[in-house]
């Protein structure tokens, strides 16, 4: 394979271009009018204006990328993460004009995107699943039945849902038909599909995930795992590798059913199993599956020295695993810090506009994934993401004194950011000592005012 088309923008897909650039790969960068003069599109090999700046009209316009594939005889289509990412009629759209799509087959992301659908399949493949209804609740009359099985609190979700949305916790059995029809609602409008289904509520746990790699027939490894407690709405902040908090003998289950669960799908690619972990009890619970390549691939990639987009290459391009689990180490730790263009000090508003002062630290351990140069754009039509910030170390200790001095020495001048947000964060002592859940910015009043 010769040349790979990148449907996407910003650090992903410089990540991309980078390691296409490495394997001697030509790259295709697609842009939007707003992104003309952004970094990826002067890096590709060819560039081609897709649409105007809404993304609807650009970076999710399936027939203007394909569209741009054949006129550029791409060989393959790397969605990065996001956009069409995990849309199965855009990868069904790809094999339909002989195109590759770098990641799972169609029929995988319906199965994993559908978040009943999900369960069903996991529960067939013994990994545990919070108790909970087994399919859809299709009506109110079910969803109070359910409701007094599995009692409360409990949360109605969205059978296609994501980031929060088409989700609500239910404290009070009074409320069960009130919030049902508001999550379907919600549902609706975000994803066209109102299907929910109602878990067990786990109040208080840690977000562990576990990094897969597919041949697509049958064979799959882990390249273990990562916390990524600290999150705000339900998006993640930062994120660590390993997860240093659970056991040995966890560890090596929690894998396991990852891997019997990639198995089992014949699982094609990078995929990312997320699950809730209890310390208390040290049992853990499928949430749910990311069919591409995740925004803290960074951390596991620095832990294990393997290229993750290298990885989802190989596997797509020459049909080709060279993994085998035995030679996956653990060396060190590392973190990433998400690093937004938004106001904490305003509610987290989306702050863009153009950089007017720019430095990014270096040195042993650090990698920094941007897309920012001085005096570029940051567009007001995408996520707010503009850099992630990487540290590595031998301990957890070292890595976190690491990424303070790195955030302290950072400058992004021009508009708003979470920097000094992600500095308080992770000087804070309960960050420092590792005593976290998924309601750590809750719990310690960084919310507040």
């Amino acid at each position: 394979m010769k040349k790979v088309l990148i449907a996407n923008r910003g650090e992903i897909a410089i990540r991309i271009i980078r390691t296409c650039k490495k394997l001697g790969i030509q790259t295709v960068a697609v842009y939007s009018t707003s992104d003309k003069d952004s970094l990826h599109v002067a890096l590709a090999d060819e560039a081609y204006c897709i649409g105007p700046a809404q993304a609807q009209k650009s970076y999710l316009n399936m027939n203007q990328i394909i569209s741009a594939a054949i006129v550029s005889n791409a060989d393959a289509i790397h969605p990065g993460y996001g956009f069409l990412a995990e849309n199965s009629k855009f990868a069904r759209a790809c094999a339909e004009h002989d195109i590759i799509f770098i990641g799972p087959t169609p029929e995988t992301i319906d199965k994993m995107g559908d978040k009943a659908e999900a369960r069903k399949t996991m529960i067939a493949a013994g990994v545990p699943v919070i108790p909970g209804s087994k399919d859809v609740i299709p009506t109110v009359e079910e969803a109070i039945k359910m409701a007094e099985t599995v009692g409360v609190p409990l949360v109605v979700k969205a059978v296609a849902g994501g980031g929060g949305k088409g989700m609500r916790i239910v404290n009070d059995m009074a409320d069960v038909e009130k919030l049902y029809h508001s999550a379907k609602n919600e549902a609706l409008k975000a994803f066209g599909d109102d299907r929910v289904y109602i878990e067990k509520f786990i109040k208080t746990a840690r977000h562990i995930e576990v990094q897969v790699l597919g041949d697509g027939k049958g064979d799959a490894i882990h390249l273990y795992d990562r916390d990524c407690s600290i999150q705000r709405n339900n998006q993640k902040l930062i994120e660590e590798a390993p997860a240093v908090i659970v056991p040995a003998d966890i560890r090596e289950k929690m894998t396991s059913d990852a891997v019997s669960a990639a198995k089992n799908i014949n699982y094609r690619g990078a995929g990312t199993l997320e699950f809730l972990y209890v310390e208390e009890t040290n049992d853990y619970y499928f949430l749910e599956m990311n069919t591409r390549v995740q925004v803290e691939h960074t951390v596991t990639e620095r832990v294990t020295g393997v290229d993750i987009i290298e990885a989802q290459l190989d596997i797509a391009l020459d049909d080709h695993f060279p993994f085998k689990q035995e030679d996956i180490k653990i060396h060190g730790f590392a973190m990433e810090c998400r690093i937004n263009a938004e106001d904490p000090a305003h509610n987290f508003r989306p702050s863009p506009g153009k950089v007017q002062g720019l430095h990014l630290p270096g040195g042993p351990g650090v990698r920094i994934d941007t897309f920012l140069y001085e005096n570029c754009t940051v567009s007001p039509y995408y996520d707010s993401m503009i850099a992630k910030i990487i540290t590595f170390d031998l301990t957890r200790e070292r890595t976190i004194q690491k990424m303070q001095t790195i955030l302290d020495e950072t400058v992004i001048d021009g508009f708003a950011t979470n920097l000094d947000f992600q500095y308080r964060i992770i000087q804070h002592p309960n960050y420092v000592a590792n005593t976290l859940d998924i309601k750590f910015l809750e719990k310690n009043h960084f919310l507040e005012g």
